[in-house]
C-alpha cells in the first residue's frame, strides 16, 4: 500500500508551456504548437506546416460525414501509413475522395 507521501505531487508534475490566451489567433497557436511538437519528435520544421490545410480539410470531412471522434484518429492513421510528405498527400487524397 502506498502512503500519500509516495504519490506524485502537483509541484512535481511536468509543466506545459504557457497556454495562449483566448484572444490569441487559433491558427497562430496551432502553428506554434505544431512547430514545437515537430521539434520534440525530431521532425523537420516544414513537416509541421506542409500538410496543415489538407489535414484540416480531411478531418473536417471525417467529422461531418463519418464521426467526430474519428477525425483526429484519421489524421493519425495518415501519419502512421506515410513514409514522407508526398505519400501522406496521396493518402489524404485517397481518403478525401472516399468522403466526397
Amino acid at each position: 500500500m502506498h502512503s500519500s507521501s509516495d504519490a506524485p505531487q502537483l509541484a512535481d508534475a511536468p509543466q506545459l508551456a504557457d497556454a495562449p490566451s483566448s484572444s490569441a489567433d487559433p491558427m497562430l497557436s496551432a502553428h506554434q504548437w505544431l512547430a514545437e511538437a515537430a521539434q520534440l519528435l525530431d521532425l523537420p520544421p516544414e513537416a509541421a506546416r506542409e500538410l496543415t490545410r489538407e489535414l484540416l480539410d480531411l478531418t473536417r470531412k471525417v467529422a461531418h460525414n463519418r464521426s467526430r471522434p474519428a477525425a483526429p484518429l484519421t489524421a493519425f492513421l495518415v501519419g502512421l501509413a506515410s513514409n514522407d510528405l508526398s505519400q501522406a498527400r496521396a493518402h489524404i487524397a485517397t481518403l478525401s475522395a472516399r468522403l466526397s
